[in-house]
């Protein structure tokens, strides 16, 4: 239910230009059926900045110089945060169990230093984590595989939602998160705490944590030679254009040969990109083509 006054129109032609300013910042992309759900979403920050109109609304976006602020506030009410623990886990198992041992493999034939691999990390960016339960769920896996104890790994979680990612920081998650979580695994890298579980250090501290926007080539600069991105959910509310955009510096910040994870709702087939879809024990993937 929308708490928006019926007076508080917003109008076709503002809703045009203030929902292409928001795809050409931020992906997004709202159809016209959804102009009344855009309307909803941005009306707390009508509210915030006392505003009396979305008009007014898009001029501060588009013409204040310290916009990047309120860009940021905006994120915050226009990130879809529905994720869980163990999500797709089958992909996860895959890059676990399958790809990172082949991929030692080859940079170990490859690599003249036998100081190796402590000379090169293993990279994984789970680029649009919402509040972190993605990258969680990778650092468990592989930490119950053993992989900590081989090798150095570099987790990132990235999100456009600072409220997302300092929820993430603060690693305190509710039952309903762990809706696909085997108890084992619940019981054994989490703290109880109230009503709510905390995951424990040992986990938490091998992710970093970034404020990003993944459509942004300054947002994601640090990011390099990623072995592994996961963008799982995201692109179904992209347009072709954005899309194809994030698949192209994805592949500008990918390590040759690296893998991409989209969601098995979501596919790249019809778009001209640097991947190749791929079935490895039926988990699908994106292979970057040498």
């Amino acid at each position: 239910m929308s708490f928006r006054p019926d007076s508080l129109e917003l109008s076709e032609s503002t809703f045009i230009i203030l929902r292409d300013l928001i795809h050409e910042r931020t992906g997004l992309y709202y159809e016209s059926s959804k102009r009344d759900l855009l309307a909803d979403k941005v009306y707390p920050r009508l509210v915030d900045k006392s505003f009396d109109s979305f008009l007014d609304y898009y001029y501060l976006l588009k013409y204040d110089p310290d916009a990047d602020g309120e860009w940021k506030c905006l994120m915050d009410v226009l990130s879809v945060s529905e994720t869980f623990f163990w999500r797709e886990f089958d992909q996860i198992r895959v890059m676990v169990d399958v790809l990172l041992p082949s991929l030692i493999d080859k940079y170990k034939a490859g690599s003249p230093s036998h100081d190796w691999p402590m000379c090169r990390p293993i990279q994984i960016w789970c680029a649009a984590c919402s509040t972190g339960e993605e990258p969680i769920s990778i650092a468990m896996a592989l930490q119950e595989a053993g992989w900590f104890d081989k090798l150095p790994i570099n987790i990132y979680g990235s999100d456009a939602s600072p409220r997302s990612i300092n929820k993430a920081k603060a690693g305190l998650y509710r039952q309903y998160s762990f809706r696909a979580t085997p108890p084992k695994i619940q019981d054994k890298y989490f703290d109880k705490e109230g009503d709510n579980w905390r995951i424990k250090p040992s986990i938490h501290k091998r992710i970093t944590w970034q404020v990003a926007n993944i459509t942004s080539p300054q947002e994601i600069a640090n990011f390099r030679n990623i072995n592994f991105i996961f963008c799982r959910n995201v692109f179904i509310y992209f347009s072709d254009k954005s899309i194809q955009k994030t698949v192209k510096l994805f592949s500008e910040r990918m390590a040759e040969s690296g893998y991409l994870f989209i969601s098995a709702s979501e596919s790249l087939l019809k778009f001209e990109t640097d991947f190749k879809l791929i079935d490895i024990r039926q988990a699908f993937a994106y292979h970057k083509k040498r």
